[in-house]
């Protein structure tokens, strides 16, 4: 399927997955003709309603969409077509020239939690060129498992993820709803060229770990004009993340956008050249945050740019942990290895929620260089706001409130 490295990272976060699963993909039969062809998942077999389990189908769609040698487009009709499974859309051996999901209607998750709560993933894509998310509705029906795990979680599975991309080149996702996730919502991982536009992501801020989009170990992504509502993240940032735009945004509720967490392992990959733009975040705890864990790590972050953002009663506007410990036990006392530069805040404006609105808590193994702030100005109550810095060194240009240290 991939490297060895990124086979074990892949597993390490969804380690249900086997790429060799047969149920999984059927062999392609090139069509005859060079002509944009659609492939309605009904002719298939599924059936709307969201009782009879239209994975097969699905699958079915696909392989027939493969074996086009034109363009091809599967279309999801309106109504409610129940996804009861796990499915993995193989592209590695297709060929046709791009493949469109038209979704018209909702695919919809299993009611009962632990149909895929083990699984790790729900609908994912591996080794797709070309393809193309258009439009519908994924409906996770997450709540009961938030319920379970905001209990005593006692028994509770882990959750899947609702759409996940990996090892992918040149995909669109557009006008895509996505809804309570029973995990990430939306995951982007060694892929390429992934442009992510126009989509909205909803689940409540008591959902746990529904970060809203995750990427890693990719490049050239972007995402722009998007509204996302989650409970834990509404973008996180992983490792091996480079060329990564971000614009548009509405972030609420939710816990900001955040670089990292980065340094749970000591070799790593690191984060550089991201660009975060033109975002409002609304009720959410973090802003723009930079998280690290206190341990030794080659990974970095650099070339960051956070820019034109709104902040409307936001807990921690602009945040660097270099401590992070997100259980409050057990992360040890240690030093993070994970070197911080090039960092520059511009046009940060809003209200923050708590007295301490800028928080810079850098590595004293490594401490923060380079970090830029311009034009910032952040308000508590209607007065001026504190600021909290350790190992940073920071530079700040025009109106800069609260001061830097």
């Amino acid at each position: 399927m991939a490297p060895p490295l990124l086979l074990i990272l892949t597993l390490t976060l969804f380690p249900s997955l086997s790429l060799a699963a047969t149920n999984y993909y059927a062999p392609i039969n090139a069509a005859s003709n060079n002509r944009a062809t659609s492939y309605n998942i009904v002719s298939f077999g599924a059936r709307g309603g969201g009782i009879t389990d239209s994975s097969k189908a699905l699958l079915s769609a696909w392989t027939a969409a493969c074996g086009s040698l034109g363009t091809s487009t599967i279309v999801v009709p309106a109504g409610r077509f129940l996804v009861g499974q796990e499915v993995v859309f193989m592209g590695r051996q297709c060929v046709s020239r791009g493949i469109t999901f038209r979704i018209l209607g909702t695919l919809v998750a299993p009611a009962n939690y632990n149909v895929i709560g083990k699984a790790g993933m729900w609908i994912s894509f591996v080794h797709a060129t070309g393809l193309t998310i258009s439009g519908g509705t994924l409906d996770g029906q997450g709540t009961a498992l938030y319920n379970c795990k905001n209990n005593d979680g006692h028994g509770c599975p882990g959750g899947a993820t609702t759409l996940t991309f990996t090892n992918c080149n040149n995909v669109l996702v557009s006008g895509l709803r996505s809804l309570n996730s029973q995990l990430y919502h939306i995951v982007i991982a060694a892929s390429h060229n992934v442009r992510v536009q126009g989509v909205t992501i909803i689940s409540p801020a008591n959902s746990p770990n529904t970060d809203g989009i995750h990427v890693g170990l990719s490049t050239g992504v972007t995402i722009t004009n998007t509204l996302i509502s989650s409970g834990d993240d509404c973008i996180s940032v992983g490792p091996g993340t480079s060329a990564l735009w971000i614009q548009g945004v509405v972030c609420g509720p939710g816990h900001g956008i955040s670089i990292g967490s980065l340094g749970k392992r000591v070799i790593e990959p690191g984060v550089q050249n991201v660009t975060v733009t033109t975002c409002t975040f609304i009720g959410t705890q973090n802003g723009v945050r930079i998280k690290t864990w206190g341990k030794p790590s080659t990974g970095f972050v650099r070339g960051v740019m956070f820019e034109h953002l709104t902040m409307v009663n936001v807990a921690n506007p602009i945040i660097i942990d270099q401590n992070y410990c997100p259980s409050g036990h057990g992360c040890g006392k240690g030093a993070s290895g994970v070197s911080i530069s090039n960092v520059v805040y511009e046009d940060i404006h809003g209200t923050s929620t708590s007295e301490v609105a800028m928080t810079l808590d850098c590595s004293p193994k490594v401490p923060c260089t380079q970090i830029s702030l311009l034009d910032v100005q952040l308000t508590y109550n209607k007065m001026v706001p504190m600021s909290y810095c350790v190992n940073a060194g920071v530079s700040s240009y025009g109106y800069v409130q609260p001061s830097s240290c």
